[in-house]
This record gives structure tokens, C-alpha cells and sequence, in this order.
């Protein structure tokens, strides 16, 4: 790396890795874990081992662009089934929903651990997680699961030029978390909503859109986008063309966030519900 400083962090992130010995990554296939799982190629070889939870809270096409970059960084794979949906305290949708997520997946990896004679378990929380309400952090710290690109304080902007460095080719693949994130806390999480956000977003994906987020209110559908990229809504027919293909999903009405795209905007309502 010619960044002196990055080289610097993603030199300790090896080494920390490195004195671990043997290690399960949890690898979503977003820049962090795969910077993350890039690393601990470079300390552990394969002593590393990735790993991709597959549920009905994440779309087909994660899954898929995890297999090619496990492929790539060119470690042993497994793809493992969790159920999270199936645990009350997750699909009725509290704030700490999180926990249960990230409790479900760590309990499957401890098996996966196991089985490959009890390798510790990390994942890619980064440094810009630690001032957001993140309830999933508080199962990892529960199971002893690790998160060295905290350790080596690593941000999200790091990640992203480190990750452009290394020649990965998802290092400025836009923010992704699951589908759950799309509901507001309260809101019921079934299998037929997370389709029917899934099917929005994809449909926002053929039309070129990068960044965004189709926030699902019941019958209304409020999309999020850049501020620089609403214009593109109405070039082109999309805005009549998204507003077709959401009435087929069963979305009554179609709405625009003029306050434009936010990671984490469902947070924003804690305020609200710690009033009550």
C-alpha cells in the first residue's frame, strides 16, 4: 500500500489474526468482511475458514457474490443455514432485534468452530459501529466473538481503501445490512414481507440504483436514495415504472425520503419510543 498509515492498520489487523492461530470468519461478502477475511488469508492461509449464513433475511444475490469473493480471496467456504426467524424475540421486531440476529449466527458458527477443532469465531464490525445503536455487538461480546478491524481501529473509509488497495472488487460496494433493517421496530417480520422488500430493491438494482433502501410501511413503500441521485427518478420513466412494479409487490403508495438515504434510519424513532 502506498497509504503509510494504512499499511500501518491493516499490518496489525494481520497480526492479530496471525496470534489467533486458526480462525472462523463470518463473511457476508460486504467490503468489511471481506477486507476482514482477506487478512486473515494473508496471516493464517488455510488455517482461516469463511463462513455465509443463508436466510430468508437476506437476498439470493448476497449469497452468491459471497461464494465468488470466498472464491477469490481463495479460502475454504461453508454456507450455513440459520433460523432467526423462527426465534419470537426476532420477528416480533424490538430495538434490540439485532441481538437475536447475530445470536442465532453465532450459535451456528460455534458448530461450525467445533467442528474444525474449535477455531475462535471474528466478524467485521469496524470502528464507525461503536457510536450506533447495535444491539448485535452486544451478542457477539456475549458468545466471544471477535471483531479485529476495531481492534486495529479501523473505520469504514479505511476499510474502503484498504480493501481498494488489495485489488478487492466490492471496495466501494454500497452499505448493505439485512432485510429486517427495513421494517420499523414494532413491525411484525414475516417471510412474506422480507420477499416483497427484497423483490423492491432488486427492481431498484435493475435500474441502475447503487445506494438506497426501500423502508416498508405496510401498505407504503418509502424509498431512500443520495440526494444526487433523485433526480435520475424522474429521467427515463423510472418513477412510473417503480410505482407499477411496487403496486404488483402490493404496495398501496409509493413515497420518496426527502431527507435522502441514511444507514440505520430506523434508529431514528428510539427517540420517539424512549418518550413513551
Amino acid at each position: 500500500m502506498s497509504d503509510t498509515a494504512l499499511d500501518a492498520k491493516y499490518q496489525r489487523l494481520v497480526g492479530i489474526l496471525r496470534e489467533m492461530d486458526r480462525v472462523v470468519v463470518a463473511f457476508s461478502g460486504g467490503v468489511d468482511s471481506t477486507v476482514l477475511g482477506r487478512a486473515a488469508k494473508d496471516a493464517l492461509g488455510d488455517r482461516a475458514l469463511l463462513a455465509t449464513a443463508d436466510s430468508e433475511t437476506y437476498p439470493e444475490s448476497e449469497l452468491a457474490e459471497a461464494r465468488r469473493l470466498a472464491a477469490a480471496i481463495g479460502l475454504p467456504h461453508v454456507v450455513i443455514q440459520t433460523h432467526e426467524l423462527e426465534r419470537p424475540e426476532y420477528a416480533r421486531n424490538a430495538p434490540n432485534r439485532c441481538f437475536f440476529c447475530k445470536d442465532e449466527l453465532f450459535t451456528r458458527l460455534e458448530a461450525v468452530a467445533r467442528e474444525h477443532g474449535g477455531m475462535p469465531i471474528v466478524y467485521g464490525a469496524i470502528m464507525d459501529d461503536l457510536g450506533d445503536h447495535r444491539p448485535g455487538m452486544d451478542a457477539a461480546k456475549a458468545k466471544g466473538v471477535r471483531a479485529p478491524l476495531i481492534e486495529a481501529e479501523i473505520w469504514k473509509r479505511e476499510v474502503r481503501e484498504i480493501g481498494r488497495a488489495l485489488g478487492l472488487p466490492n471496495w466501494d460496494k454500497p452499505s448493505f445490512a439485512c432485510l429486517s433493517s427495513r421494517f420499523q421496530y414494532g413491525d411484525q417480520i414475516t417471510p412474506e414481507k422480507l420477499r416483497q422488500v427484497d423483490r423492491a430493491e432488486a427492481f431498484l438494482r435493475e435500474l441502475g440504483f447503487r445506494q438506497f433502501r426501500v423502508r416498508h410501511h405496510e401498505r407504503l413503500a418509502r424509498i431512500e436514495l443520495p440526494p444526487d441521485e433523485m433526480a435520475r427518478l424522474w429521467e427515463e420513466g423510472r418513477h412510473a415504472a417503480i410505482v407499477r412494479r411496487f403496486r404488483e409487490l402490493g404496495y398501496g403508495f409509493v413515497t420518496l425520503d426527502l431527507q435522502g438515504f441514511r444507514s440505520g434510519s430506523a434508529n431514528e424513532a428510539l427517540q420517539w419510543i424512549a418518550k413513551k
